[in-house]
C-alpha cells in the first residue's frame, strides 16, 4: 500500500476518534464537566496513536511524499468531512450554506497545497540567514553606557554623591 494512502487512512481514524473526543460529549447532558474531561481525554489517546505514525509515515524525511503543510492541510480536509458527517448524523444538526462555502474553501486550499506535492521543500541555503537577524534602536543606543563606565555603588571605591542642597 503506498505511503500515501496509508497516511490517508490512519489521518480518518485518527479524526474519528478526535471528533468523538471534542464533540460526543455534547449529547451527553447529564455528564458533568469533570466526566466530559477525562472521558474525552481517554478516546483522545487513540487519535495520537493514530496521528503520530499517520504524520512519520506521510512526511517525506521519512519516506512519505507530504510536507508538513500539506500534511496540516490534509489533516484539516478530513477533520472538516468527518466532522461534517458526525454533526449532520450524530449531533442532527443541519449545515447551513456559509458553512459548506467555508469547508469548500478549505478543500481548495488543500487542492492549493498539493501543487508539487513530489517536490521536497528547498532548504534555506542563504548565508546572510545562518544566525538571526539582530534589532536596534538608535535612539537607545545613544544613551547605554558601557559596562566600563557605569560605578557598581556597593563598591567600596565608589563615593556617594553628596545631598543635595549642600
Amino acid at each position: 500500500m503506498p505511503a500515501w494512502l496509508i497516511t490517508v487512512l490512519l489521518l480518518i481514524g485518527s479524526n474519528i476518534f478526535m471528533t468523538w473526543a471534542w464533540y460526543g460529549h455534547l449529547k451527553k447532558t447529564g455528564w458533568t464537566i469533570a466526566a466530559a474531561i477525562a472521558i474525552s481525554w481517554l478516546i483522545a489517546l487513540p487519535e495520537y496513536i493514530l496521528q503520530v505514525p499517520a504524520n512519520r509515515i506521510g512526511h517525506f524525511s521519512h519516506g512519505g511524499p507530504f510536507t508538513a503543510a500539506q500534511l496540516k492541510v490534509i489533516q484539516e480536509a478530513i477533520t472538516l468531512t468527518v466532522f461534517t458527517v458526525f454533526a449532520v448524523l450524530v449531533l442532527k444538526e443541519k449545515l447551513r450554506w456559509n458553512e459548506i462555502a467555508a469547508f469548500g474553501l478549505i478543500f481548495a486550499a488543500v487542492c492549493l497545497a498539493m501543487i508539487g506535492r513530489g517536490e521536497e521543500p528547498e532548504e534555506a541555503t542563504n548565508p546572510e540567514m545562518e544566525t538571526p537577524p539582530t534589532f536596534s534602536i538608535p535612539a537607545l543606543e545613544e544613551g547605554r553606557q558601557s559596562s566600563t563606565d557605569v560605578s557598581d555603588p556597593a563598591s567600596p571605591d565608589t563615593k556617594p554623591d553628596a545631598p543635595a542642597g549642600r
